[in-house]
């Protein structure tokens, strides 16, 4: 990868260019761009009682979502492919069928029909969004990039079970489904170096520590602890219907990961902080970029760390703390 900056005019047309050349980037804050770095799986099992299955040994490792534009019988159709850096625009998106049908029914998680998130190609610019469904099908947000370059769109989504494409045998069980496509933001590019690994993520005066190790292939815990000021934080909000919502993102295509804490607000085990633990199994060995949104005060947060999967462990440049080495999110 070249590390040098370089700054030219970036087309649009070209945004494919960046791809997968550049790896993760850095980045904290509900809207994550321009800033240093400072829990059981997807059903809320904990890590024991779920397979440990994946490539590396024999079984079911969970797939990498995002990579493609269609799947299971569904296309992501991405109407604002390319917007100017620092200026405010429109985006607008619709999930299609295989008749070219526009999906219209869907099935709420998380509190939400469909979660959609924007990175860019070297990760430093990261944003959560909500957008609004018109009766059509079609979806819409507001959206402004700090820089230009090369984004990813994920539409995280899970069609109801009465949806067209579902209605049919092969699809009968289809669940969650998570769709990628590219956007490219014109202006002057700067390439962005990935951060070291990390264990501790500082944001809005929040200190983040983050303990667990992520395996390809297999089944992990992680868990977050929140503190403010020197003290746990233990009076979390709900956002999403959790404690915390954790998305991660593999540097190089940009494989999505989207994994969700063990329990959930109202249970006996699960407590509004200090800790909100995960579960996640990586689909291969590499660097990963987790972003941690977290609400407290009335005010949605953001946390991001780099982590490895396998392979050798990073110094994490953190007083107490180091990049555990994991050979086996």
């Amino acid at each position: 990868m070249n590390t040098g900056l370089r700054s030219t005019t970036f087309a649009a047309a070209l945004a494919a260019t960046f791809g997968a050349a550049y790896g993760v980037g850095q980045g904290v804050g509900p809207v994550v761009a321009d800033s240093p770095p400072k829990h059981g799986d997807e059903h809320g099992r904990p890590p024991q009682e779920q397979s440990e299955g994946g490539g590396h040994s024999g079984h079911d490792t969970p797939p990498a979502g995002g990579l493609q534009i269609a799947e299971g019988g569904y296309t992501l159709d991405l109407e604002t492919p390319r917007v100017t850096a620092g200026r405010p625009a429109d985006l607008r998106f619709t999930v299609r069928d295989t008749g070219g049908r526009a999906l219209t029914a869907y099935q709420r998680e998380h509190d939400k029909e469909l979660h959609l998130i924007v990175a860019s190609r070297d990760l430093v610019t990261y944003r959560h969004l909500h957008p609004t469904r018109a009766a059509d099908g079609t979806w819409s947000t507001p959206l402004e990039l700090p820089r230009a370059g090369g984004y990813r769109v994920f539409a995280d989504f899970t069609p109801a079970k009465d949806s067209p494409a579902k209605r049919s045998p092969a699809k009968e069980n289809a669940e969650n489904i998570t769709l990628g496509a590219d956007l490219a933001a014109s202006g002057p590019y700067e390439a962005r170096e990935l951060p070291p690994a990390s264990t501790t993520a500082r944001i809005n005066g929040y200190d983040v520590k983050l303990a667990g190790a992520l395996h390809p292939g297999k089944a992990s815990e992680l868990k977050l602890k929140v503190s403010r000021d020197g003290k746990p934080v233990t009076d979390l909000q709900r956002y999403l219907g959790a404690y915390g919502h954790l998305v991660a993102l593999r540097s190089g295509d940009l494989a999505y990961l989207h994994v969700h804490p063990n329990g959930e607000p109202g249970d006996p085990a699960t407590r509004p902080g200090p800790d909100i633990s995960f579960t996640a199994t990586a689909p291969s060995s590499g660097a990963y970029r987790l972003f941690l949104d977290f609400k407290h005060d009335g005010k949605v947060h953001t946390a991001a760390f780099t982590v490895r999967a396998g392979g050798a462990a990073a110094d994490s440049g953190t007083p107490g703390g180091h990049a555990e080495d994991a050979h086996g999110h």
